[in-house]
C-alpha cells in the first residue's frame, strides 16, 4: 500500500474518553429525570455537537435552547478533555511511528475543536497531526465520506493515498464509501457491534498496540 496519509477519529479511537460522555449523558439527563436509553449513544454518535442537541432536545422535549444545552455539555467536557482524558494504548507510539515515516497526519472528529486541541496537547501529540476536521466543517455526518475527504484535500491526497481510523459503524460506513482503506479500532462502547465492524472495514485491531 503506497499510504502517504491517515486520517484518525478522536473519541474512541485516539483517545479513552467515552467514559467521560457516558457521564455527561448521565448527569445532564439524570437532573431532568431521565435515565440515559439503550439507543441514545447509538444515534448521537456520528453527529455534530449541534446535531446532537438538536436531537437531544427534541427526544426528550426539553425547554432549554440547544445554545444552553451545548453550553452545559461543554462546560462538563472541557474540564475533562483538558486534565482527565488519556490517550488508549498504543497510540502515542503508533502516531509517532507514522509522524516518523512521513507519513502525514489528520484528526477527523465529531468533536469541537475546542475539545480536541486541549486533550492532544495535554497528551503530547498535537504539534504531530498536519490538520483537525470536525464535523461543522461538511454537510454530512459520519455515515458519509465528506469529512475524510475533506481531512485528506487538506493534505493534498486523495482517499487511495490514505488510511483511516474508526471505531464506529457509521464512521466505517463513510470512510469505506469513499474508498479509503479502513481499519475499525475496538472501543468498550462498541463491543456490541465487534462483528459488524470485523466484517465492514478491511482491518479489525483491538489496539494500536497491534500495529507497532
Amino acid at each position: 500500500m503506497n499510504i502517504k496519509g491517515a486520517i484518525f477519529d478522536l473519541d474512541g479511537t485516539l483517545i479513552d474518553s467515552t467514559w467521560i460522555w457516558n457521564r455527561i449523558d448521565m448527569d445532564f439527563l439524570g437532573k431532568r429525570g431521565y435515565d440515559v436509553p439503550e439507543d441514545y449513544v447509538h444515534h448521537i454518535a456520528p453527529l455534530g455537537v449541534d446535531e446532537t442537541a438538536i436531537y437531544t432536545k427534541e427526544r426528550f422535549h426539553l425547554t432549554e435552547t440547544t445554545d444552553e444545552i451545548k453550553k452545559e455539555w461543554y462546560d462538563m467536557a472541557i474540564d475533562a478533555y483538558t486534565n482527565e482524558i488519556l490517550l488508549k494504548p498504543g497510540v502515542y507510539d503508533y502516531l509517532h511511528i507514522l509522524h516518523n515515516k512521513g507519513i502525514s497526519l489528520a484528526v477527523a472528529t465529531a468533536s469541537d475543536k475546542e475539545l480536541v486541541v486541549p486533550v492532544l496537547r495535554r497528551n503530547k501529540v498535537l504539534e504531530l497531526f498536519n490538520n483537525i476536521t470536525t464535523i461543522k466543517e461538511v454537510s454530512r455526518g459520519k455515515g458519509y465520506p465528506d469529512i475524510y475527504i475533506l481531512a485528506a484535500e487538506k493534505m493534498n491526497l486523495g482517499p487511495a493515498e490514505c488510511v483511516v481510523y474508526e471505531d464506529i459503524i457509521q464512521g466505517v460506513t463513510g470512510s469505506k464509501k469513499g474508498g479509503f482503506y479502513t481499519v475499525a479500532v475496538n472501543d468498550n462502547h462498541s463491543a456490541e457491534y465487534k462483528e459488524n465492524l470485523i466484517n465492514m472495514a478491511d482491518k479489525y485491531i483491538n489496539s494500536f498496540e497491534e500495529l507497532i
